[in-house]
């Protein structure tokens, strides 16, 4: 006869870390989802053991009870394995089958064979121990150890086409704080970041262990960057992103939250180099405008329409080039962009004639 003294508290640990889970996957409550579903998968899984041994106590039960518990239980097995299977995209879904299986089978035959026949357990039980063994032992030795590369048919001759690499967008930089693993000091600067779409985000980790930047819708459904190590990088381009606020965290330390807001792209604010602004005259305009006012994020583009060689370099004609940016020469007709992601103010000139000045302001 099932034991109901452990029976009864396994079906409600069960029950309990079954609904943790429903919760916390179907993105029902935030708590869950920075961490509570450890918890109930723990407590489900302690249900589950409470409720193994009830039933097996005293042998295998054959009341009807006992039969619908134990269909009860495989059924919540069946559906979160099917979920597992179809429902996601990691990639190790099929070997932790596999894994799962290698250990269910010879588990499923020995029980069969201590039940009805009991004296061949032992050989039976040898066997399989065996096969498992060698089997395992083969699958991680060929991990290791490839077959060489003339026992596959090479192609020669044929030339793969080159793939068109995309150019990246403007480069928005996050950085995960260092000391952020303590709950309540500061983890991801800036904690909001306004990003126009189209702009590439950066997150570098310059803390000491590892980190993720997880989206919580989902999550990770949205972007996941998996484990960054210390002075590691994850990049995101925003391009395909509805413009919008994206909550994220970081799935280890799940107190590590901010927020990435997409914003609809900024229209690009054009300079002119105007035709005879290599000749320093009174009242000429060498960049038109001179002084331009826009928000970070904004991309500026100079035209050269003057019928010479200019630059537009960052730093004064004082001090020299201070690095930030240069367009280097650019000849007559030419174009050069710089997106400005940091408020402050921006002095540049051209290097080939000191007198060309100009300011970029950005709030």
């Amino acid at each position: 006869m099932s034991n109901w003294d452990l029976m009864m508290p396994g079906m409600g640990l069960t029950a309990i870390g079954l609904a943790g889970l429903t919760l916390s996957y179907a993105g029902i409550a935030h708590t869950f989802i920075d961490g509570m579903h450890a918890l109930t998968g723990l407590t489900m899984f302690v249900g589950l053991i409470f409720l193994a041994a009830g039933i097996l106590d005293g042998g295998i039960s054959t009341s009807n009870r006992a039969k619908a518990t134990t269909l009860v239980i495989l059924s919540i097995a069946l559906g979160f394995g099917m979920f597992a299977l179809t429902m996601n995209t990691s990639n190790y879904v099929i070997t932790i089958a596999g894994i799962l299986m290698a250990i269910a089978f010879p588990a499923i035959i020995m029980a069969y064979m201590a039940m009805k026949h009991p004296k061949f357990v032992k050989p039976i039980g040898s066997i399989v121990g065996i096969a498992a063994a060698t089997g395992i032992i083969m699958w991680v030795s060929f991990g290791f150890v490839s077959p060489d590369a003339y026992m596959i048919p090479q192609e020669t001759g044929v030339e793969e086409p080159e793939e068109e690499i995309a150019e990246a967008g403007p480069t928005f930089a996050i950085e995960i704080l260092e000391g952020s693993t303590e709950e309540g000091n500061p983890d991801y600067d800036p904690d909001v970041a306004i990003v126009p779409q189209g702009f590439t985000v950066e997150w570098t980790n310059a803390d000491s262990i590892v980190h993720t930047v997880t989206s919580t819708e989902g999550f990770g459904e949205l972007f996941d960057s998996s484990l960054i190590d210390a002075g590691g990088t994850f990049t995101l381009d925003t391009t395909d992103f509805e413009p919008g606020e994206y909550e994220y965290l970081c799935s280890l330390h799940p107190w590590m939250v901010a927020t990435l807001i997409i914003e609809e792209p900024k229209e690009v604010m054009k300079v002119i180099i105007p035709e005879g602004a290599a000749i320093p005259e009174d009242n000429q305009i060498y960049y038109d405008p001179q002084v331009v006012d826009i928000t970070a994020g904004t991309t500026v583009q100079w035209d050269n329409v003057d019928n010479t060689v200019h630059t537009v370099t960052s730093g004064d004609p004082t001090g020299g080039a201070d690095g930030l940016f240069d367009s280097e020469t650019m000849a007559a007709g030419d174009k050069y962009e710089y997106t400005f992601t940091d408020s402050g103010s921006y002095d540049y000139f051209c290097i080939f004639h000191p007198w060309m000045v100009g300011t970029v302001n950005v709030e």
